[in-house]
């Protein structure tokens, strides 16, 4: 690459990543608002805290679980928890364990819930950082996606989400960008989706789109897709293992909390919203959503997985990106709960698949939408109010759970027939040109010939 250009692409680095660190400021001082001025003896802000945080708009569940998981006892996660009645004790939290070292970490040396935000803002920081440089490495400007958007102010802060989000752009990045062989870059990629999986669960979601990619790029390689998923669940299990040994059922209690949460009003799905409505006992829809969400969540995967593998047949090569962003939004309309921050999720996929910008921005809008009538709802809710002829709240709330399903739905069909960023325009490191088809130059470090011969049926 000449200097110039390298000169202008460290630039271009460097205002994403300005940019990105302006956003996350906003994004923390939206939150901290919420905090203080007074404290009470548990460390929770005063006054009016409920209030402040759904009329203000400025709720973070980081700040909220400051009481109520043994936070602010400083007590280790999961070790000496459990769930009881409904409700983790005993250091018990509802993510998973790498997740839960981060909150401990967050509260180490914190005394009320305005500190726990902030040192746990200052521990994420990074990770979205991170993810800004590595979007601007992978996709240019369209980095800005991320860097700008509104749902990093929004949402930076309202969960420990930046933490997956980074692994799972990593995991793009040494695939597509790492140095040696494909074997070795996949593997790498593998590790970083298992331990995203520690982090957050929707990172797994990418392991069977890698190990398609991998099985078709290293001429239908069994091995090294096999290879991928026994990296992938071996980091999950890794980073498990000491938690479930030193304390099982505080480990446990993670995910059966989530497997018995209930489809209510705060999960913002269309289960909720759509499909509840049609069962008169709501014991009857519960069991029915227990079941049938995480099924069609598989379906919609398996579904995308062979879009990809018909492009493969006729195109030469697997879209894995499309494949996973496809497979995210089936995820996020199908799954029984969609927290605000998921977006956060897809925002690098706007980034890295190419999808007509007005998609982007429709999706953003109905975010935006949610984001804030959410709150908004829950405060009137508490009142005595918010049904849908109340105000603006409710209505908003409406705008963005079918805005965003109808969005979703469409948005998995495009990101199928999508082409991922052309890299190669670049970096030379990924075999796309422009158009999107297959060029005659490997990866570099790759194992794969660098042209091969294929039938009509793709074979």
């Amino acid at each position: 690459m000449p200097s110039s250009a390298r000169s202008e692409r460290r630039a271009q680095l460097v205002v994403i990543l300005l940019l990105c660190a302006a956003t996350l400021a906003l994004g923390l001082l939206n939150k901290y608002r919420c905090t203080g001025p007074e404290f009470d003896d548990s460390g929770r802000s005063t006054p009016n805290y409920s209030e402040r945080n759904y009329f203000d708009v400025c709720y973070s569940d980081i700040q909220f679980l400051w009481i109520g998981r043994d936070v602010d006892q400083h007590t280790f996660p999961y070790v000496h928890g459990d769930l009881q009645d409904g409700t983790l004790v005993g250091g018990a939290l509802e993510y998973p364990v790498l997740t839960g070292l981060v909150v401990w970490a967050g509260a180490a040396f914190a005394d009320n819930d305005a500190e726990f935000l902030l040192y746990s803002a200052l521990l994420l920081a990074p990770f979205g950082l991170l993810t800004a440089w590595l979007l601007g490495r992978l996709a240019g400007w369209r980095a800005l996606v991320w860097a700008v958007g509104p749902p990093l102010v929004l949402y930076a802060f309202h969960n420990w989400d930046l933490l997956a989000v980074a692994c799972s752009v990593a995991a793009f990045f040494v695939l597509y960008q790492g140095r040696g062989t494909l074997e070795r870059r996949a593997g790498w990629a593998a590790a970083l989706l298992g331990a995203g999986f520690a982090v957050k669960l929707y990172p797994a979601l990418f392991v069977v789109p890698l190990a398609l990619y991998v099985f078709t790029e290293g001429g239908r390689d069994v091995r090294g897709a096999v290879r991928v998923a026994a990296i992938s669940a071996g980091t999950a299990i890794a980073a498990n293992v000491p938690f479930a040994i030193a304390g099982f059922d505080g480990w446990w209690a993670s995910f059966e909390f989530q497997g018995q949460r209930a489809v209510d009003a705060t999960t913002n799905s269309v289960w909720f919203w759509g499909v509840r409505p049609l069962f008169a006992d709501d014991e009857a829809f519960q069991s029915f959503a227990d079941v049938a969400s995480p099924l069609l969540v598989l379906a919609s995967l398996a579904l995308a997985c062979w879009l990809g593998w018909r492009r493969w047949a006729t195109e030469g090569a697997y879209p894995l990106l499309p494949v996973c962003a496809a497979a995210l939004c089936g995820f996020l309309l199908l799954h029984k709960v969609h927290s605000p921050q998921y977006t956060l999720w897809l925002l690098p996929m706007f980034a890295l698949v190419r999808v007509r910008w007005g998609w982007v921005l429709a999706y953003l809008v109905a975010d935006l939408a949610m984001g804030i009538g959410i709150f908004r709802w829950y405060g009137a809710l508490g009142e005595g109010g918010g049904a849908i002829y109340d105000g603006f709240a409710a209505q908003a709330v409406m705008i963005g759970v079918w805005g965003r399903a109808a969005l979703l739905a469409g948005l998995f069909v495009a990101f199928s027939a999508a082409q991922a960023v052309p890299y190669r325009e670049r970096t030379g490191f990924l075999t796309t040109t422009t158009s999107g088809a297959r060029s005659s130059t490997p990866p570099i470090g790759s194992s794969s010939p660098p042209a091969r011969t294929r039938s009509s049926d793709g074979r």
